[in-house]
């Protein structure tokens, strides 16, 4: 096979290869649901599609406790650049948000903007999705490392986008490279069974990565591929005595019992043996409920799909406003809003006319087309969560 060509790259007859779209086809809108396509039709039958329109980006849901980390509107920024008359306005990417807040709102000629509505969504929802999952876990693991295992559950053309939106929302690593040379997350790897499996034993495998790895990489040693897990974290221990840092248990469910009394007897070995420094790693179908159950006896967590996979923020795109004049969909809050922060750092939905108290300021700003850095924002975010507003 030819490996050497681009992220674009197809077959001799012009068909890609992978099923995923390029920057040119969702620049152009190609992948627009069909139904956007044919109203551009209609509306350009009909001399409309210029028609000024407000629209804005929002969460609705009943649930009044609900919270969600906005993330993907540094792609948003990428499709919406150079827009010819709209005005694009937006929440800072990381702001903690709750339902009926819009995030984004678009004024401007409908045409300019109609086509992308299914690109804008899927930046979003998803984005915020994993942030806001990323978001929880850290909220559950406290100071604990959380590193992001989730690519390998997912479409790899996402895997980038994944690890972004999950440092931003509070994870302190990623597993895929790729994210650390395009968007500065930093990226660790412990090592997999597949490694211990075809050396043959965990000693000898700890001994083989112990040499191998520079003197950066943490020595952090997976020991339940061959063994119990007590005596495997002292295989890997004993083989590695100066160099190891942790053991990571990724047991299986069918094989877990209790997995926090599991971890115990592991702890109790480890101290008993004089590995008292050796930290805990816990991977494999960890979640919120599971971090708490085990905070008590575990020092950092792997969290795969419950971040990767995390429930999308089902955002919508309603046009509130057609040529100055209120006009919204039946259920929907009509008009243009202004989203303001008041002078106590609570926050207020307003009609764009009715006059904002003293102190306050608007929190929808002009999209910036070249965002922050995605450090930056992962701390706008931690700080969000320190003030113990938001709880699981």
């Amino acid at each position: 096979m030819d490996f050497g060509k681009g992220p674009d790259m197809a077959d001799d007859n012009g068909v890609k290869r992978f099923n995923s779209a390029t920057d040119a086809e969702i620049l152009a809108a190609e992948v627009a649901d069909s139904y956007f396509h044919r109203t551009m039709e209609t509306l350009r039958y009909k001399g409309l599609e210029n028609t000024p329109v407000h629209a804005e980006v929002a969460y609705k849901t009943s649930d009044p406790d609900a919270w969600f980390v906005v993330a993907g509107m540094d792609e948003v920024a990428t499709l919406l650049d150079g827009l010819d008359g709209v005005d694009v306005r937006a929440v800072p990417e990381g702001e903690i948000c709750h339902p009926h807040e819009p995030v984004l709102t678009l004024s401007g000629p409908y045409g300019a903007f109609a086509e992308h509505e299914t690109a804008i969504l899927g930046f979003l929802c998803q984005a915020s999705g994993i942030a806001t999952g990323a978001a929880r876990c850290r909220l559950a693991a406290g100071d604990k490392p959380v590193v992001s295992f989730g690519a390998r559950r997912m479409h790899p053309a996402v895997a980038p986008m994944i690890e972004r939106a999950a440092y931003l929302g509070g994870c302190d690593l990623a597993a895929v490279d790729l994210a650390t040379k395009r968007l500065g997350v930093p990226a660790t790897g412990t090592l997999p069974h597949a490694l211990v499996i075809v050396i043959g034993s965990t000693a000898e495998a700890s001994k083989a990565f112990d040499e191998a790895m520079p003197p950066e990489v943490p020595r952090t040693i997976l020991i339940d591929t061959f063994d119990d897990e007590k005596f495997g974290a002292l295989l890997a221990a004993n083989a590695i005595p100066d160099s190891i840092e942790s053991i990571r248990m990724d047991t299986p469910g069918n094989r877990r019992g209790d997995f926090r009394d599991l971890m115990r007897e592991v702890r109790w070995e480890l101290d008993r043996h004089g590995y008292g420094h050796v930290k805990i790693f816990a991977s494999g179908g960890i979640d919120v409920e599971y971090i708490l159950h085990l905070d008590d006896v575990c020092d950092a967590f792997g969290v795969g799909g419950a971040i990767a996979d995390a429930p999308m923020v089902d955002y919508s795109l309603d046009i509130v406003e057609v040529g100055g004049e209120d006009r919204s969909k039946r259920g929907k809050r009509g008009g243009k809003k202004r989203l303001i922060e008041l002078p106590d750092g609570s926050r207020e939905i307003l009609p764009e006319n009715a006059p904002a108290p003293e102190g306050s300021r608007d929190i929808l700003a002009p999209l910036d087309s070249a965002p922050k850095p995605v450090s930056e924002l992962r701390e706008r975010v931690l700080e969000q969560l320190s003030t113990g507003e938001f709880t699981l």
